[in-house]
């Protein structure tokens, strides 16, 4: 249950304010007419005690599996308002529940299915949306939804393959950092007091190693106080549109990330693309949604001067080749798509390619990125041993001369 504070007018034109308890704000909207009060402000009350720091967000695979679940109910001619009602109540997730329920409620008030789903947009996406609103259109609701579903589960999948590709080299990195941070700050300065009582001459590498620990533990604020700095202008650049179209246009000419990046977007750009196709949603369309899922501004930039293109009677083909960001099997494969009447199969296979090369990119990267941690590791500890060894072998040696 939800409160809802509301200020209202009684038939006699009183003013009147107070709490409802509802499982939505339509039911709250109900309870209010039942009250026999007109509704003038409704909104869900929060006091401090159950006030919510961070909104929950409802998780992809919710809605895969409301997509599935929803599917399998049409088709076996359930209807909509009782299908989503059974989902709801099986609904794990109190956030995406309180969703479902007031789409059920929206249902009941004679809203069509897909103005009661858009009117949650932090939830279901706009793609999801117009394919939706497609697939009401052309009563293959029921299929539609499996094809969501399945879209929803490879995404899924992509995204599952870079975090995993992406989590031991992170931890070593980590790992990385602090032996290096623990080197310098605390094994460093007690050499030094020791090397200090010989009263000796130290070696270059022994010396250039005490004066690095001497730095970081004199100056550590200034260095810590760097990069905050540092830190702190650098999120300030990037949340201007200038910063963040430098910052996407320099990630695509890193070496090996680039590939990773611009793979991962052609993926998931002819994906939505072949999904929303297939669904009869209009190509200008189906363009420009798919143009807006993609996070990076290079990309959006070339592909609305490409839709932009089509609308003109280029075709898709000839403008996708001309941003120079899509390979050359793209092209062939978006021509035959239009040529045949199969834009949506050739869609699905050019992301299917894309997929294994994506694979194949984050296993290159990995392959790099973790020997060359493990090499830094070992100059940095090498450097140290030498520093210390040869260090000690001079000391030795002065202690027997005199």
């Amino acid at each position: 249950m939800t409160t809802y504070a509301y200020k209202a007018l009684t038939l006699e034109g009183k003013k009147a304010k107070g709490r409802v308890d509802a499982e939505s704000q339509y039911r709250a909207q109900g309870q209010l007419t039942d009250m026999r009060l007109i509704e003038v402000k409704l909104k869900e009350h929060k006091d401090l005690l159950h006030m919510e720091l961070t909104k929950k967000k409802v998780k992809r695979e919710e809605v895969m599996h409301f997509s599935r679940q929803l599917g399998a109910f049409v088709r076996a001619g359930v209807p909509i308002v009782d299908a989503v009602n059974v989902i709801a109540e099986e609904a794990s997730n109190e956030r995406f529940q309180k969703v479902l329920i007031e789409v059920s409620d929206a249902l009941r008030g004679g809203e069509t299915f897909t103005d009661a789903m858009a009117a949650h947009s932090d939830v279901f996406p706009r793609y999801y949306i117009d394919i939706l609103r497609s697939a009401e259109l052309t009563g293959s609701l029921d299929a539609v939804l499996d094809q969501l579903a399945g879209y929803i589960e490879r995404d899924l999948e992509a995204r599952r393959s870079i975090t995993s590709a992406l989590v031991y080299p992170g931890i070593v990195m980590v790992m990385a950092l602090v032996t290096v941070a623990v080197l310098t700050g605390f094994v460093l300065p007690r050499f030094k007091d020791f090397f200090a009582s010989f009263d000796a001459k130290l070696p270059l590498p022994t010396r250039i190693m005490i004066g690095l620990g001497s730095f970081v533990g004199n100056y550590w604020w200034a260095i810590l106080l760097f990069i905050v700095v540092s830190v702190v202008g650098t999120i300030a650049i990037l949340r201007t549109e200038g910063g963040k179209q430098k910052r996407d246009k320099a990630i695509l000419k890193v070496a090996v990330i680039g590939s990773v990046v611009r793979f991962a977007i052609l993926e998931r750009f002819c994906r939505i693309l072949s999904a929303m196709v297939r669904a009869g949603v209009p190509l200008p369309d189906a363009m420009t949604v798919a143009t807006e899922t993609t996070a990076n501004r290079v990309f959006r930039s070339a592909l609305v001067g490409a839709r932009e293109k089509m609308i003109n009677g280029e075709g898709l083909a000839e403008p996708l080749d001309a941003t120079g960001l899509f390979p050359g099997v793209a092209k062939q494969m978006v021509r035959v798509g239009e040529e045949t009447g199969t834009l949506d199969q050739q869609l699905e296979t050019a992301a299917e390619f894309y997929g294994l090369e994506l694979k194949y990119k984050l296993k290159k990267l990995t392959s790099l990125f973790e020997p060359a941690i493990i090499v830094f590791v070992g100059l940095v500890v090498g450097f140290v041993a030498i520093a210390m060894v040869s260090a000690m072998y001079g000391i030795f040696n002065q202690v027997n001369i005199t």
